[in-house]
């Protein structure tokens, strides 16, 4: 049987363009890049190289530095296996481990609603506290800003990081080449379920916990064991968001395998009675990685051996050049395209 030509396939559900931002604008995938190209890449684009990775690589007397930033407006504060706090620290540290970048310092800003409680606060102040100390961060500055109650929801925290990146490191999405290894470092969508989870008005329950927790000594392992060319969290529209971004920044073939990604059952169980994929339910405790073909085996028993890389697994590779297109192949032999979460499925979970 001759093989689909998927060539010039495009999604049957188009997205209606809107004049006004929309919660779907915050999803990290479709509209978040089209708002991205928009709006803030015309006017705030600078002369230096804009590799759209999760940090930027700045050089500066010989040496190369990562820097990045991000804002976190999770809804419920508090979630099975974490909170706002340590989601803030931990969503930092590993964008700036995904360009190979050590982690330096960060630095935080709060959006307090009045009314908030102490109490509150203090037990968020404490998890940032305890997940700067498990990455080996600290936090150099800070900036507290109070709103009127109703003009934010409790408490919004942005934090800021800097880190060095050593000779010899190269890592990014644009870095993928055809024969690479594609590895997943732990189950997926366990994030996006534990989040939702703890929201009171679903009435939906499950002992699953958020994965939300800080990478950079899980990669430091795998530099230390072979070559790596890309990472990336994949974080708001979850692995499939991922996978199409690289994709597209090295203009390769990728191909990963239905049956070797990594779930839990209660993942799978609430995606299958919530009718959502779970390849778009969002992660903040895993990566993938893209690793030479020679060196997989290594990386993947150094990530093993680490600390939150127990259950990774060899999920695909690279199969072609010159083609930006990420396929997965199905349990029952077939084959399909995969794309960036078009909307929002699932919002204000990071």
């Amino acid at each position: 049987m001759n093989e689909f030509d998927f060539e010039g396939y495009t999604c049957p559900v188009p997205i209606r363009p809107t004049e006004t931002v929309i919660l779907g604008h915050g999803s990290g995938g479709t509209l978040s890049r089209d708002l991205l190209r928009r709006l803030f890449l015309p006017d705030l684009g600078t002369a230096a190289p804009r590799s759209l990775d999760d940090s930027a690589v700045v050089e500066m007397n010989g040496a190369r530095f990562a820097l990045t930033t991000d804002s976190h407006v999770v809804s419920p504060l508090f979630f099975p296996g974490g909170d706002i706090g340590r989601l803030a620290i931990c969503g930092t540290v590993n964008d700036l481990a995904m360009v190979g970048a050590r982690p330096i310092a960060l630095t935080c800003g709060f959006v307090l609603e009045e009314g908030l409680p102490f109490e509150t606060l203090q037990r968020v102040v404490a998890s940032m506290q305890d997940a700067a100390k498990e990455a080996g961060v600290y936090i150099a500055a800070g900036d507290t800003k109070v709103v009127q109650k109703g003009g934010a929801d409790k408490l919004f925290i942005n934090t800021s990081g800097m880190g060095a990146i050593a000779d010899g490191v190269n890592i990014s999405g644009a870095n993928a080449k055809e024969g690479d290894v594609v590895i997943a470092s732990g189950t997926i969508g366990d994030h996006g379920i534990a989040v939702l989870s703890a929201r009171e008005d679903l009435g939906f329950e499950t002992a699953l916990e958020s994965d939300v927790a800080p990478l950079n000594h899980l990669i430091e392992a795998m530099l230390a064991a072979g070559e790596i060319h890309v990472l990336r969290d994949p974080t708001r529209g979850g692995l499939a968001t991922s996978l199409v971004e690289i994709s597209e920044q090295s203009n390769v073939t990728i191909e990963i395998e239905e049956e070797k990604l990594p779930y839990k059952p209660a993942v799978k169980a609430a995606c299958e009675m919530l009718g959502f994929d779970p390849l778009f339910v969002a992660n903040e405790g895993k990566l993938v990685a893209f690793v030479k073909g020679d060196d997989a085996e290594m990386v993947l028993s150094a990530m093993k051996r680490a600390k939150y890389g127990e259950d990774a697994a060899i999920i695909g590779r690279v199969i072609g050049t010159g083609k930006s297109q990420v396929r997965l192949k199905t349990a029952i032999g077939g084959t399909r395209l995969v794309d960036m979460l078009p909307g929002e499925m699932l919002p204000r979970i990071c």
